[in-house]
């Protein structure tokens, strides 16, 4: 009991909240904005191209590892300068309209999403540096569950707010939202100080690649880390046009897909965290992802249904709460590769990975509902989630990884 109201355990969800607020800023609320702003559906589906940082993150994380700012601690130096560069690109996307300044709101999305990037490789450092190895999983529990109440913050109230007032007037809001972060980076307490510090910035390059690249069948894991989530991903890019296109308002949105809906995917997250004590990897993988690939199918259905709150729930529910345990899953089983002396590098790498699908595999996905219709458009995002399910045989004909690590 003690353990859970730590200090240690409260930073764990107030930095959780830091992480979780910028995502869907400039993921599904700024579609609805330009949804509403009437801006073409295929552009609206290249927004999600705007997160490519998170894709290449990767490349600047040994350089986040190598050096300290002259302020705060090598990891808050960091944290804290990029949560003011958040507060400020969110005001400055606030003052921009999707309609008459595509490309300026475009520059603010992508300087949102490089700065969120950056955040999240030094906040996963810090999480790995200030817990030991029996409170990982409780700490990290407690960082998810800040980061979707976060994003309930940028996606639910947002939505339901941008129902009442001004979308530039949202943006500030989410701005003020964001700035509590900087006091949670001066209230954490510091990391651990004994942890090496790359002698060099080629020893913070070269050390965490050479480790996990020499590994036996390393391209597969990476493969499969690319490739579990990509149906799940193409289809949640396009849930909100979809669900304004059917008939639904941005207010039940906010209530049902995005309040709702964020409930059932932390429900599902702990429910499988909970199976996974008496499940091993290999069978929660299976069984989480089936049912992760099953789930879109209740979109394709959703059209023919009437238009209710249970009609929306019911489908949303079942997605979300599938979804969370198969990102559960997925997290444990990137967590079990990473060696605690690289993962910053190593993290960030397996995580650019995971964000591949939703940023570059799902950039077509305007175009591809506008040619195929909302219901076969869901049925195909079902169909491609299965070449990741069949990796799993030679992922697991592998090295079986240590799951100590395991989150």
């Amino acid at each position: 009991m003690k353990k859970i109201f730590s200090t240690r355990m409260l930073s764990m969800l107030l930095i959780g909240y830091s992480a979780g607020l910028p995502l869907l800023l400039i993921g599904s609320t700024l579609q609805a904005w330009m949804t509403d702003e009437g801006v073409d559906l295929t552009a609206i589906g290249l927004v999600s191209l705007l997160g490519l940082p998170y894709v290449f993150k990767f490349l600047w994380a040994p350089l986040l590892d190598r050096y300290k700012l002259p302020f705060l601690s090598r990891r808050k130096g960091w944290m804290l300068l990029f949560q003011v560069m958040l507060v400020l690109c969110i005001l400055g996307l606030s003052l921009t309209n999707p309609k008459t300044d595509i490309n300026l709101v475009c520059v603010w999305a992508f300087l949102i999403a490089f700065f969120s990037a950056s955040q999240d490789v030094v906040l996963d450092a810090y999480r790995r540096e200030i817990l030991p190895d029996e409170e990982l999983g409780l700490g990290s529990s407690l960082y998810i569950t800040g980061y979707r109440l976060a994003m309930l913050v940028s996606g639910a109230l947002a939505l339901i707010l941008a129902d009442t007032i001004p979308w530039k007037d949202v943006y500030m809001w989410l701005a003020v939202f964001m700035a509590p972060a900087i006091l949670f980076t001066f209230l954490a307490p510091k990391e651990n100080h004994h942890i090496p510090i790359p002698a060099n910035l080629k020893a913070a390059v070269v050390g965490p690649l050479k480790d996990f690249f020499t590994r036996k069948g390393a391209w597969i894991m990476l493969l499969f880390i690319l490739m579990y989530k990509v149906g799940d991903s193409m289809a949640s890019n396009m849930t909100t046009p979809f669900i304004l296109d059917i008939g639904y308002s941005k207010t039940d949105i906010g209530t049902v897909a995005k309040t709702f809906g964020m409930v059932a995917t932390i429900l599902g997250g702990i429910l499988g965290g909970t199976m996974m004590l008496r499940m091993n990897m290999r069978y929660s993988l299976i069984t989480f992802g089936i049912l992760q690939a099953v789930s879109t199918l209740g979109f394709a259905a959703l059209p023919a249904m009437p238009v209710t709150f249970m009609s929306l729930a019911l489908i949303i529910a079942f997605e979300n709460l599938a979804s969370g345990m198969g990102t559960a899953a997925y997290s444990a089983y990137m967590a079990s590769l990473t060696n605690k002396q690289f993962t910053a590098t190593q993290y960030a790498l397996l995580t650019a990975l995971m964000g591949i699908p939703r940023v570059i595999l799902a950039s077509p996905t305007g175009w591809m509902a506008k040619q195929m219709g909302w219901e076969m458009f869901f049925v195909v995002c079902t169909l491609v989630a299965v070449p990741g399910l069949l990796l799993l045989i030679p992922v697991f004909r592998l090295e079986k990884p240590a799951q100590k690590a395991a989150i």
